[in-house]
């Protein structure tokens, strides 16, 4: 009794799971085939494979009842049916050749289509309303210190999206070739297996189709076998992904910031990181591969028993006479269709689970990006004030960490045109978080209240038109250097007198002569040169408004108060302010008014105080 009501448990649980991935499978599809602008063409792509597969099927049929007719002629030494059958089956073949074709075609083609709408879908709204910064910092921290976030998001949008849309075209069509096969099949193995007819207790019983009979038999045993030696696939597969993923990433960490390890010496301690990872993907390949290898036993076993299988049930029959060698052909035949068909579960066990792990990455990845999308945080974007409307304000603001502690509570920001405001404090205070929340891309701020909104409930920060803001460490597309300069303008916007001039003004002079030069500019350039090319697209397109996070830092004295001077200089003559963030004595000269993060007192629910000195 136990042990039917842990089966009946079983078979409940899984049922409530495939349910569980098919809606998966669908929140993932319909956009694309019922709102995508191309879904008529879509749709159509789909209809022409599903004829072509029902075609293909339909020649299977055909080439079924041609085998009976051809092995009786054998069997009948006739051979004026044997020479007209090699021509049927020359039509036949032809036929067959040009459906396998043109269904391999389109099936390339759809998958190729679907897969180019979903990622452009994928990258437009990860790139929206800076799902890719606010996805980074979920993945970073939580309220419990662990990854909450969208791991490895260019693993989901180039390797996922790709293997989901095969997969999902692939096994579908595969599911209604294998249905259409089992629906064509089972009729005429019925009427060719004839009855079963044994004795028992005296009594005379007698099961019409047989053959059909022992199939489903057949299959549904390997069917819960098979399941029941690799219902771990699912899970190991979608550990896999995310071994090699985190592997990925790191190896590309250490290309990126190869100089500076280079430099510590960290080389060993890079490599002993990576074996760590690697080790990660090796222990959860071998485990993989255990499971993958004790179904392969199984699978191979089951597929080699299933070519004489319906010879030895069948053989008592065409021994006494019953039927003849060609029907016996065909029986197996049609007993092979039948039983493949039903087996499709077994023949596609791994391909599902590997299915059944991206679907669940694709799943969370999109849940979370819809999250970001239909819940944004107030500071998200901030309201940008027409030009006659000169001046920074924002609400009283609470700002927190990502782990939930608060760095500011109470404060407003005020900032005029002319002013030039100096952000000072211990490091790690918060000074560039506070920069983030003025640039509206922080998602742990608020306000105490909605009348406190300065504009909008959209919005924390009312931030003046016109403004820029210069990270500690800047940006730079591979390409052209002019590209660099003008990103994210197009190149084409801006001169070339324009360029070589914030290129002198910046003290790169060096670079005048490589506008046209194409490079990794973030790895050719020095600390110092990229600071100073940030500078120079600064001053290239001459913002009122100059938000500066530590964007000197890695220059000399001299240089630094050269670019002070005409950044200073730049906000004046446009009407505009600076907000800096320095630690160097020397950059305090050039601003008016302080913004120092002091401790709060002991027992305060915040960590700082802004003090406005």
């Amino acid at each position: 009794m136990n042990a039917v009501r842990a089966v009946s448990l079983g078979l409940v649980s899984q049922w409530q799971k495939n349910r569980l991935q098919l809606s998966r499978v669908w929140a993932l599809s319909s956009p694309y085939f019922l709102h995508a602008e191309e879904r008529w063409h879509a749709r159509g792509l789909l209809a022409a494979c599903v004829a072509l597969n029902l075609g293909m099927v339909y020649m299977m049929v055909l080439l079924n009842d041609w085998n009976r007719v051809f092995y009786d002629a054998l069997q009948n030494r006739n051979a004026e049916v044997f020479w007209q059958q090699l021509r049927v089956f020359a039509l036949l073949a032809t036929c067959f050749i040009l459906v396998a074709v043109y269904r391999f075609y389109l099936t390339q083609l759809l998958e190729l289509r679907w897969r180019a709408w979903m990622t452009r879908d994928y990258l437009e709204r990860w790139l929206s309303n800076n799902a890719f910064y606010q996805l980074e910092l979920q993945s970073q921290h939580s309220a419990t210190g662990t990854r909450s976030g969208t791991d490895n998001p260019d693993q989901r949008i180039q390797e996922d999206v790709q293997q989901f849309t095969s997969d999902t075209v692939g096994l579908s069509l595969g599911l209604l070739d294998a249905t259409v096969t089992l629906l064509s099949f089972v009729g005429i193995l019925w009427g060719l297996s004839g009855g079963f007819s044994f004795e028992l207790g005296g009594e005379a019983f007698n099961i019409p189709g047989f053959m059909v009979w022992m199939a489903l038999a057949y299959a549904l045993a390997g069917s819960l076998i098979g399941h029941w030696i690799g219902k771990s696939m699912a899970s190991l597969n979608f550990a896999q992904q995310r071994y090699e993923a985190d592997f990925r990433h790191h190896l590309m960490r250490v290309r990126e910031y190869g100089e500076a390890i280079a430099l510590d010496r960290g080389a060993a301690v890079e490599r002993a990181s990576l074996q760590v990872r690697f080790g990660q993907v090796l222990d959860n390949f071998m485990r993989l591969l255990r499971v993958q290898k004790r179904y392969t036993w199984f699978n191979s076993g089951y597929g080699q028993a299933a070519v004489v299988f319906p010879m030895l049930v069948a053989s008592s029959r065409y021994f006494s006479g019953a039927i003849q060698l060609g029907e016996l052909m065909q029986i197996s035949s049609a007993f092979g269709q039948v039983q493949e068909s039903l087996s499709w579960f077994i023949s596609n066990y791994s391909r599902l689970a590997s299915w059944q792990a991206t679907t669940l990455r694709l799943t969370s990845f999109q849940e979370q990006m819809s999250a970001i999308a239909l819940t944004p945080t107030p500071c998200a974007t901030p309201h940008v004030l027409g030009t006659a409307l000169n001046v920074l304000d924002s609400a009283p603001l609470t700002v927190c960490l990502p782990n939930g502690e608060v760095l500011l509570a109470n404060t407003a920001l005020h900032v005029s045109a002319g002013d030039s405001v100096l952000i000072r404090g211990p490091s790690g205070c918060g000074k560039s978080t506070l920069m983030r929340v003025l640039a509206g891309i922080w998602p742990y701020a608020s306000i105490a209240s909605e009348q406190d909104f300065i504009t909008s409930p959209e919005a924390l920060v009312a931030l003046p038109a016109g403004s820029m803001f210069m990270p500690q460490r800047p940006y730079f597309p591979e390409g052209s250097l002019r590209q660099a300069l003008a990103y994210p303008d197009a190149a084409d916007h801006y001169s070339d007198d324009a360029l070589r001039q914030a290129l002198s003004d910046a003290l790169l002079p060096h670079l005048m002569t490589q506008l046209d030069t194409e490079s990794r500019w973030t790895q050719q350039l020095s600390g110092g040169e990229q600071q100073r090319l940030a500078m120079a697209r600064v001053l290239l397109k001459r913002p009122r408004w100059v938000f500066a996070d530590e964007a000197t830092s890695a220059l000399d004295e001299a240089g630094e108060k050269v670019l002070y001077e005409q950044l200073l200089a730049l906000v004046r003559a446009q009407g505009g302010a600076l907000v800096s963030i320095a630690h160097r004595p020397g950059v305090a000269v050039f601003h008016q008014t302080q913004w120092v993060f002091t401790p709060a007192p002991e027992g305060s629910a915040q960590k700082f105080v802004l003090e406005v000195v």
